[in-house]
């Protein structure tokens, strides 16, 4: 059962992660949409739109990836020197 429960816990982990990632470049797609029908902006701007959403995109991958990595150590190294999973 314990290895059911750290499944679902990066199951969650991953899916945060494509949240994570997805939400900004949305956002900003949305906003050089909405900025080129409604106002009238040139079309040009859906390359800053796109370019500031994968940029914050790598940005939320940077950061997480640092902090599973911290996580991964963290829990190597509080696990005792003769331990096995039996």
């Amino acid at each position: 059962m314990k290895e059911f429960y750290k499944a679902m816990e990066h199951l969650v982990w991953v899916t945060q992660l494509g949240f994570s990632l997805l939400f900004p470049l949305v956002c900003f797609l949305w906003l050089a949409h909405w900025l080129v029908g409604s106002h009238g902006w040139p079309a040009w701007i859906w390359l800053p739109a796109i370019l500031l959403g994968l940029a914050t995109g790598a940005a939320t991958f940077q950061s997480f990836a640092a902090r599973w990595l911290r996580q991964s150590r963290r829990d190597a190294a509080h696990r005792p020197s003769g331990f096995d999973k039996h």
